[in-house]
């Protein structure tokens, strides 16, 4: 990814991952992460997975994780998070930490010079680039930027769907947190039930977005802090999950969609992952539904078209320029098609974790690059 000098360095980084659980319908970015970096000719780090539930799956996959430790559910804030890594730093060495999930990267940013003064490298976005790609600000945004959206706005009273219509709202709907899930809603009952669900589960606001048809189309690049957009790799959703997760895609070749990520991107001046999520309308238009943080769960197909983003990424937390890394065109048509199965993991090994959250193993399996 960058001169060799620098390659060794990186190369043998022990990188912790958050984000692994593998839920069918809704899997982290973390175990894809992991798979990545395993297959990057050279490496030879340790990979720690950092999870929130004791079944989340990367803790017990071997191949994504040499150790794993719990962390505090980010509600509980950033110094109880500090607190846990300091712990968690004193079994485990970490030279670099990439955040995978949306609602954790608040406290990850609040302590992010402490980390570094522990030695440990991130490339975060700032504050206020986080508040920019808000579900709810994505209409500025796109203003500042040149692209279109559709119309967003903050509920606090499910009350506004027995009227919705005669505002300007007409059925379907999309509703959604502003964090996770949503749901596309036909009628004020359906609303009413999916509001509810949102704020059983995330809390307030609840957003709702006014509905597109079309193609699903997704970008994923990396941003240096500059305005640039690195790397991009481009798909097309060919399957979903009942909560919209890509299942199958293939990559593509999309100028416009290019041209949408470059104009978000030198508007944001965003730094590290991003993940852009559009749909092309009937007529041809592209419509910026979401801007996600982070790696998205398909991020291994950057591998299979020749850019390993995540390798990419600690390369530039090494000091490297964006022209030094070593990305190949994209191969556009490389297609991916996700799928479940079953680890078996033993009771002692859940209850270990469990009581002492902390899973350590004795050496990290060889490098899966060829």
């Amino acid at each position: 990814m960058s001169h060799p000098a620098e390659q060794q360095h990186w190369l043998g980084w022990n990188v912790a991952i958050t984000g692994i659980n593998a839920r069918p319908d809704s899997p982290g970015p973390g175990c894809a992460v992991a798979r990545c970096l395993r297959h990057t000719a050279g490496f030879r780090g340790r990979i720690v997975g950092l999870a929130y539930a004791t079944l989340d799956a990367g803790l017990y996959l071997r191949e994504s994780c040499d150790s794993g430790h719990l962390l505090p559910y980010p509600a509980s804030g950033s110094t109880a998070l500090l607190e846990r890594l300091d712990e968690v730093l004193c079994r485990d060495r970490i030279d670099a930490l990439l955040p995978c999930l949306d609602a954790e990267l608040p406290n990850f940013m609040a302590i992010e010079e402490p980390l570094k003064q522990r030695g440990i490298r991130l490339l975060l976005p700032q504050r206020a680039q986080l508040r920019r790609r808000d579900k709810d600000r994505l209409p500025a945004l796109c203003a500042d930027a040149g692209v279109a959206t559709p119309a967003v706005r903050r509920l606090t009273d499910e009350r506004f769907f027995d009227h919705c219509g005669a505002d300007g709202w007409p059925f379907p709907l999309l509703i959604k947190s502003v964090f996770y899930d949503a749901w596309i809603v036909h009628s004020a009952p359906e609303a009413r039930q999916r509001y509810r669900q949102v704020v059983a589960t995330w809390g307030y606001p609840v957003l709702i977005q006014k509905y597109v048809h079309g193609d699903e189309v997704n970008l994923t690049a990396l941003g240096d802090g500059s305005g640039a957009m690195i790397g991009e790799v481009m798909i097309r959703k060919q399957a979903v999950t009942d909560k919209g997760k890509a299942w199958a895609g293939v990559a593509i070749d999309d100028p416009e969609l290019q041209e949408a990520g470059r104009r978000l991107f030198h508007s944001l001046k965003w730094r590290g992952p991003l993940e852009l999520e559009m749909l092309r309308e009937a007529a041809g238009t592209l419509q910026l539904i979401e801007i996600n943080p982070r790696f998205p769960a398909w991020i291994y197909l950057s591998h299979g078209v020749g850019r390993n983003l995540p390798a990419a990424l600690l390369a530039l937390m090494n000091g490297a320029r964006p022209e030094q890394l070593d990305l190949a065109p994209p191969r556009p048509g490389t297609s991916f098609i996700r799928h479940a199965q079953e680890t078996i993991v033993s009771l002692d090994e859940i209850a270990t974790l469990a009581a002492s959250g902390s899973t350590l193993r004795a050496c990290a399996p060889a490098s899966l690059a060829a």
